[in-house]
């Protein structure tokens, strides 16, 4: 039926080899990336926690810096 030996041959398995190779490694590096986004997204959430709480600090200061001196000390006192 083929012939191992004829040109056309050679040539269709070496292109099911490529494409097959290229398959199984876009598979693995998509398999990979999977766990690398699970990471990635408890990152993010750690970080939008971190962020959430520095505005409430600055949000504070800022208070702190544009009141009047009563206001200021009556929260120094508050925060000691």
């Amino acid at each position: 039926m083929f012939e191992i030996d004829s040109p056309f041959t050679m040539v269709v398995l070496i292109v099911l080899i490529a494409v097959g190779a290229g398959v199984i490694k876009n598979w693995i590096k998509t398999r990979g990336d999977r766990e690398a986004d699970e990471e990635t997204q408890a990152e993010i959430f750690r970080l939008r926690k971190d962020v959430e709480r520095l505005t409430e600090r600055v949000r504070v200061l800022e208070t702190i810096a544009t009141d009047k001196d009563e206001r200021l000390r009556e929260e120094i006192r508050r925060l000691a």
